[in-house]
């Protein structure tokens, strides 16, 4: 009998329809994160990755999720968080077995923009307001901040734990301008934290309503993803659930 290549647990999710999701943390983050969001998705059914990226660079980890969703088997739908947003944004065309994308309290970047230059635009939310780079050009988050504006709606204790394995991140991240982004061609949904205090809601808003994408709020700080994960899951659910309708054949792909 030949041998197949897709494990068992994947298959299943093939058999059933049912697209794969991939989940893209952010800067001072890990994929541990998205731990409590696992949890709700795998009890569902479905096949989760939540790959460690490198945040060496944008390039660097756009080839890692590229990397990650050329595993898959099939259509995938992508979660980023924060920073995350950037990288599968910047997947641009190429974005194999991508079908929708969810931007959790996440930068939706279009062409030509960078994260300082829009960040620069306003006053510098609180939970960005003593970051530090170091030698290597790297920048670090101050446990303070992170605890207490990031992280707001947290245990601090478990807060104070996620600050200790933070990943830095490469300064660079912060000046590369943006390709075509990939939601222009991608559904897109969005997951507002109404009490967000390093990505403004309003600016949230913006990115979610030039996208076109279907819109949830929750009242959450930074991490809904986090101390709302029942919300961010659900509406991952959601894309996936929308993904499973359409048609044989069609990625969900539109032109704008």
């Amino acid at each position: 009998m030949a041998e197949t290549n897709i494990p068992a647990s994947r298959e299943g999710n093939h058999m059933n329809g049912r697209p794969n999701i991939v989940l893209v943390h952010g800067a001072w983050a890990d994929g541990s994160c998205w731990s409590g969001v696992i949890e709700r998705l795998q009890a569902a059914g479905y096949h989760v990755t939540a790959p460690q990226f490198p945040l060496t660079s944008t390039a660097d980890d756009v080839a890692r999720l590229r990397q990650v969703l050329t595993l898959q088997d099939g259509p995938t739908i992508v979660a980023g968080h924060s920073y995350g947003g950037q990288i599968m944004t910047a997947l641009g065309t190429d974005a194999p077995n991508a079908a929708g994308l969810v931007y959790i309290a996440a930068f939706g970047l279009d062409q030509g923009e960078s994260l300082g230059a829009l960040l620069s635009q306003g006053p510098t939310p609180p939970a960005l307001a003593h970051l530090f780079t170091d030698k290597q050009g790297f920048i670090w988050q101050q446990q303070d901040d992170f605890v207490q504006h990031f992280a707001a709606d947290i245990d601090p204790v478990r807060a104070k734990v996620m600050h200790a394995v933070q990943q830095p991140t490469a300064s660079s991240t912060f000046t590369e301008a943006m390709g075509v982004p990939a939601w222009k061609s991608l559904p897109s949904w969005y997951l507002i934290a109404t009490q967000d205090q390093a990505i403004p809601p309003d600016a949230q808003r913006m990115f979610a309503n030039r996208m076109g994408a279907t819109t949830s709020e929750v009242p959450s700080s930074h991490l809904p993803m986090v101390s709302h994960p029942d919300e961010t899951a659900q509406l991952i659910k959601t894309a996936a659930e929308a993904r499973t309708a359409m048609p044989a054949g069609q990625a969900g792909r539109r032109q704008r």
